[in-house]
């Protein structure tokens, strides 16, 4: 069971209309109780007034249901709870401006029932987020547009790791690093697809956290088994196998990733969860098998993240405000990011960098990530019927 509020930029609670944080008891015996089951809808709101508020979200019924707090004649949603199981009771807190507001609930199974209107007067004027809902149909074009984009990035990583495969039996250690780079990059800028990539995933891009024998463990594969040995000065002819199976596994991704999609549920989602793993793994070089490369890694992150904005752009701009601040924070990551690129093309890595520039990479990466999390709850798509 989830609860979740809508949240756009930072929510206080001075804001009207706004959805704020809550514990799950937060609920008191003296807040008005809202009924909700397959038959009715938000019956029980009999004392409508301004301002902060708790409802007790009672389900009457007998499959779970989820509830909307809505505008009924936009449809921005201002508050939701989902999952509410039958005979279970969850707190719903909010903070109402002037304006109508009614319940719509989604029982499992069952078309949308839409609760009495309710008018609110005397209150702020209602200033706070509230967001539209994306529904299934909204999502069609953005997917569309992003599976043509992996699919376009698929085919260039089966050329990348082709010419990867070729130069590591041609055994020239330096050439073999520097097409392991571009092929390598070619696959971090991917991904919001990695949910769609299933176990190819871990056999192309898994690290050896986990593995009974580590990095000498047979399942250890992939780009980070062959940047180990790039790296750690293994027999280039030993390597020719690893680099064999590493192509081969691009082009089976690139095969069975035609006969899938990417889930509509996933994509907001992934726009932040790059960065989280970025800030997690990259700038950390806990994923650093000897390259040192972790900040272009972080870099095509980056170009993966802007990636999924772009097809998400025509849904966000409507309903994140703080859409053209996330552009900004973007940019300056960018520019942090690019300041670690030498002349030369190396890498500096994340030891090396000076503790200023270590602090603001830092920062500018956990800003970009806080602004990119409403995205998720943003772009999911909700049933409205």
């Amino acid at each position: 069971m989830r609860t979740r509020w809508i949240v756009v930029g930072v929510v206080v609670a001075a804001a009207a209309g706004a959805v704020v944080a809550f514990r799950p008891d937060s609920a008191a015996a003296g807040d008005p109780e809202i009924a909700v089951s397959r038959s009715a809808c938000g019956t029980g709101w009999t004392d409508p007034k301004p301002g902060p508020q708790t409802f007790r979200l009672h389900n009457t019924g007998s499959v779970p249901a989820e509830v909307d707090l809505i505008d009924p004649a936009t449809g921005v949603i201002y508050g939701e709870v989902e999952g509410l199981g039958a005979a279970t009771t969850r707190p719903l807190q909010v903070n109402l401006g002037n304006g109508s507001y009614a319940f719509r609930c989604l029982p499992e199974d069952a078309g949308a029932i839409v609760g009495p209107a309710v008018r609110i007067t005397g209150g702020a004027e209602r200033t706070g987020p509230g967001v539209a809902p994306v529904t299934h149909d909204d999502l069609l074009g953005p997917l569309k547009a992003y599976q043509q984009h992996v699919t376009a990035g698929l085919g260039e990583l089966v050329a990348n790791t082709g010419a990867l495969k070729n130069t590591v039996h041609g055994g020239d250690r330096a050439a073999s690093r520097a097409a392991w780079l571009t092929a390598h990059l070619t696959y971090e800028r991917l991904g919001a697809a990695y949910d769609a990539f299933g176990d190819s995933d871990g056999a192309l891009n898994g690290t050896a956290d986990g593995l009974p024998d580590g990095v000498t463990d047979p399942g250890f594969t992939g780009f980070h088994r062959l940047e180990q040995g790039l790296w750690h000065g293994e027999d280039m002819a030993a390597l020719a196998a690893v680099a064999d199976r590493l192509d081969t596994d691009a082009r089976a991704l690139q095969t069975s990733f035609a006969d899938s999609q990417v889930d509509g549920n996933d994509l907001g989602l992934r726009a932040h969860e790059i960065m989280e793993n970025t800030l997690q793994f990259e700038l950390t070089g806990r994923t650093d098998y000897g390259s040192g490369t972790n900040l272009a890694t972080a870099r095509a992150n980056l170009d993966g993240t802007r990636a999924v904005l772009e097809v998400l752009r025509p849904l966000l701009t409507p309903r994140y405000p703080d859409l053209s601040n996330v552009d900004s924070w973007l940019t300056r990551t960018q520019s942090a990011l690019d300041a670690a690129h030498r002349p030369d093309g190396t890498w500096l890595r994340p030891a090396e960098l000076s503790r200023e520039q270590r602090q603001k990479l830092n920062a500018d990466v956990s800003e970009l990530t806080e602004l990119l999390a409403p995205i998720a709850a943003i772009a999911e798509p909700r049933r409205v019927s």
